[in-house]
């Protein structure tokens, strides 16, 4: 089991990636930090090279990215871009190769929200005709993109674990996987049993407290933090887990969140 850490929802540099924790995390023994795909995607060349040799000299991977795409690129609707998407989509799936990115996370909850009145079916389709054209791209990179469905706070189209594997399997790629949000899990309220369903799809967690989106440090915070591991080792998952979360003194909830993975989810 790999156990990383977001960098964006802690970020406080201007340019958003979350990169700023990454020498934290290395001298913490995170294997690995999730950057946002969308923040990076904005910034100029220099820029750029400059995020690629802090991750090379840091000594920790960029293995996965989250936000793949950013709210301006409609994803759904009757206003969707397609050469907008494609060219987007050929400066970031570049830029996550020469990161040696592994996973990126499609959640994108304001880019692929369902605009009021228009069709969800017609909207579904389009996500399925997305999805597999970012697989063929992203193919060539190595890329395993995992679909993240989002609570509907967030997003108003695939909310749940059992509609995200729906889109996954009618996709139907080697590269389209799913990744279960323990955070959105609850939020849902969907049961973690849920995950047996997954065992053959699922490529990547996210995992933060339910109760504040706050890093997890003790098992008696939540009732289905036991479920949710149970259930992942029912079906054998042992690849990678990002820590997802808020937080006001980041080394502490850090170091603490780490050991609480490794006791249970090891």
């Amino acid at each position: 089991m790999r156990f990383g850490c977001c960098g964006n929802m802690v970020a406080v540099e201007p340019d958003g990636t979350g990169v700023e924790i990454i020498e934290k995390l290395k001298e913490l023994g995170y294997d690995y930090i999730e950057l946002s795909l969308a923040h990076i995607s904005k910034l100029p060349e220099e820029e750029f090279e400059k995020l690629k040799d802090r991750i090379d000299t840091s000594g920790l991977r960029c293995e996965a990215c989250n936000n793949f795409f950013p709210p301006e690129i409609r994803l759904t609707g009757d206003y969707v871009d397609a050469d907008q998407i494609e060219r987007y989509l050929n400066l970031v799936l570049p830029r996550a190769g020469e990161l040696g990115v592994e996973i990126i996370v499609f959640g994108s909850g304001p880019a692929k929200k369902v605009p009021e009145g228009f069709s969800r079916e017609r909207a579904w389709e389009q996500l399925v005709d997305l999805t597999r054209f970012i697989s063929s791209l992203a193919s060539k990179y190595g890329i395993t993109i995992a679909i993240e469905p989002l609570r509907k706070e967030e997003c108003n189209i695939i909310n749940r674990v059992s509609e995200g594997l729906r889109l996954v399997k009618e996709v139907d790629r080697a590269n389209v996987r799913l990744l279960v949000d323990f955070y959105h899990l609850r939020s849902e309220g969907e049961d973690p049993s849920i995950l047996k369903e997954c065992k053959d799809y699922l490529s990547h967690v996210h995992f933060a407290r339910f109760k504040g989106r706050t890093f997890p440090k003790e098992i008696e915070e939540d009732e289905f933090y036991l479920p949710f591991i149970n259930n992942l080792k029912e079906i054998g998952y042992r690849k990678r887990i990002s820590v997802e979360a808020y937080s006001s003194d980041f080394y502490k909830d850090a170091y603490q969140s780490l050991q609480f993975l490794k006791r249970y989810f090891s």
